[in-house]
């Protein structure tokens, strides 16, 4: 076991960086769209679909 913990070390640790990146991006995500925010970041008073998506 310990050997072949050694020897996937890298993946290991690539793998848990790359978990972090992507559920701090899901979070922030969900976090803004709770908040009301667009994806775009500019608002919805110029979107072709203002009033159809948010209430």
């Amino acid at each position: 076991m310990l050997a072949w913990l050694a020897e996937n070390l890298g993946t290991i640790i690539v793998s848990l960086i790359l978990i972090a990146v992507v559920t701090a991006v899901i979070v922030k995500m969900v976090k803004d769209k709770k908040s009301g925010k667009g994806s775009c970041g500019c608002g919805c008073e110029h979107c072709a679909m203002h009033g159809k998506c948010h209430k």
